[in-house]
């Protein structure tokens, strides 16, 4: 959740330190793929179609807690919000909830990670939940845990749909100079790893399709981020600035899943969005929900939009509107569809005009379903794009680089 600016800033930098296991730049994604083929072979498989549809159970909320860093009191804080509403004979709600030494030692202050079948009780300072399993070591910066996490609780706890929420430090696509690591999610410090943004696609394709995901982390609504995984999940539900320390309000969001645990996948993903907006009310937030086959049909718009933009040359028009469009804790990241409004608001060419605002409809007719945020935030409409004021070659890795010409048109303005 890297929830505020400056901390963001100086957790991800020392993060960014620390990693040395994970090189994004040389990335081998041959060697990933057999990494994830054996993985597939060493866990329990998710149930089949015909045992989702023999199941009694409607939704397996699974909740990644990666507590093992300064956020820790939070993790333990919101295991005690989900205990507030427990599983049901409809929902089950499954957590692996990781800690590690020197950020808070109440409840016993033990140094594991543990799995939880959420059940309700009344102690708000205590989890009371029945441990599962207890892992005397694990890393949570590896996208390798994240599938076994996963496929197992599919396996033990079946239902008819799943939402999967990776809960910790996020950062979107950011890799500023000087960060080399400091883009994607779920920081481990006893490890000094995290899960790039195409490792998180890696995760999710050994997962198999889910129907919803959520990042309760900062910093993680982006096309770039999007763009990975949007084969694999229905509905995204992210940020596109940094969260508040507490995150998501865990009672207020899953309590009406289990009063209504009927609800469709989009309903589900539009109860996060709306009970973190509500909890949060006037206090600085985002949050949003985006159809990821939407995804598909966005790339074409934006390559036209690159193309009518570099035909037209209007360079300045466009570091003007970049410079005044909303952005957030990192400076880079812009709300795409203010950008587009301010830049075509200024350009005398009619193509510009036209591709800009065929763009803007569809990110707020088709891919952004719902989008809340405070006043502070009012030109902000569910999607935070990665704009610099330099050029960066490590985007190109990137799967919405190789299928579109954004970083292109990044090239081109800032030459």
């Amino acid at each position: 959740m890297l929830r505020k600016a400056t901390a963001a800033l100086a957790i991800i930098a020392a993060v960014s330190a620390q990693v040395s296991a994970i090189s994004f730049d040389t990335l081998n994604k041959t060697t990933l793929q057999d990494e994830i083929s054996a993985l597939e072979l060493s866990v329990p498989q998710p149930a089949t179609a015909v045992e989702k549809a023999a199941t009694d159970k409607e939704w397996t909320i699974m909740v990644f807690v990666n507590g093992k860093n300064n956020l820790e009191p939070y993790a333990l804080k919101d295991m005690n919000e989900m205990e507030m509403i427990g599983s049901s004979d409809k929902v089950n709600i499954v957590t692996e909830v990781g800690r590690i030494a020197g950020y808070d030692s109440t409840d016993g202050d033990w140094k594991t990670a543990r799995r939880y079948l959420v059940k309700k009780d009344n102690d708000t300072k205590k989890i009371s939940s029945p441990i599962v399993q207890e892992l005397a070591k694990v890393d949570m910066g590896d996208y390798k845990h994240l599938v076994e996490f996963t496929k197992w609780a599919q396996a033990a706890y079946p239902a008819k749909h799943y939402m999967l929420i990776v809960w910790n430090h996020g950062a979107g696509w950011i890799k500023s100079r000087g960060m080399e690591a400091a883009k994607g999610i779920s920081y481990d410090d006893q490890t000094g790893n995290h899960i790039t943004t195409p490792q998180l696609g890696l995760a999710m394709k050994a997962i198999g399709k889910i129907d919803v995901i959520g990042t309760d982390a900062c910093l993680m609504q982006m096309p770039e981020v999007n763009y990975e995984i949007k084969d694999y999940v229905d509905y995204i539900v992210a940020s596109e600035e940094t969260e508040p320390g507490d995150g998501y309000t865990y009672n207020t969001f899953l309590g009406p899943v289990v009063a209504k645990p009927t609800m469709s996948a989009k309903e589900v993903g539009a109860q996060a969005v709306n009970a973190y907006a509500d909890h949060y009310g006037t206090q600085d937030h985002t949050q949003s929900l985006v159809d990821a086959s939407a995804m598909n049909g966005l790339m074409p718009l934006v390559n036209k939009f690159v193309a009518a933009a570099m035909a037209a040359n209007e360079k300045d028009l466009v570091k003007s509107a970049l410079g005044s469009a909303q952005s957030y804790a990192y400076a880079e990241n812009k709300d795409m569809w203010h950008f587009l409004s301010l830049y075509a608001a200024s350009s005398k060419d009619a193509n510009v005009k036209a591709a800009a605002k065929s763009l803007q409809d569809y990110i707020t007719g088709k891919l952004v379903l719902v989008n809340r945020a405070n006043s502070t935030y009012s030109d902000s409409h569910g999607l935070a794009v990665y704009m610099p004021n330099y050029t960066n070659s490590s985007y190109a890795a990137l799967a919405w680089s190789r299928d579109g010409q954004w970083d292109e048109f990044i090239a081109w303005y800032t030459k």
